[in-house]
């Protein structure tokens, strides 16, 4: 449920980087990440990383995701990983299979 837009058309359940920074800013799953995480900065997740993050993606926004093993080697970037699930969840009614901006 959104609980209204801003000036700029987001929700407060849209999916932004800035969402996505505070998801990975656990320590205990993401232990070398900075706090200021620059979007363009390399992002490498391992399976267990990204097994959480897709979890706390589900349990917050309601959204399952199941990317293939393409769509992972792509999540390089946190730009690349906030468009993908964006994508996802903008498409969340048609599933995810190719969805999302390369």
């Amino acid at each position: 449920m959104s609980t209204g837009t801003g000036a700029t058309g987001i929700t407060s359940d849209d999916i932004t980087a800035d969402s996505v920074r505070e998801l990975l800013s656990d320590r205990k799953v993401f232990p070398g990440l900075p706090d200021d995480l620059d979007e363009n900065a390399e992002l490498v997740l391992d399976s267990l990383g990204l097994v959480w993050l897709l979890h706390v993606v589900e349990e917050r926004y309601g959204l399952v995701v199941e990317p293939t093993d393409e769509d992972i080697a792509g999540l390089t970037s946190l730009r690349r990983l906030t468009g993908y699930l964006r994508a996802a969840q903008t498409g969340s009614a048609e599933g995810t299979e190719g969805g999302w901006p390369g």
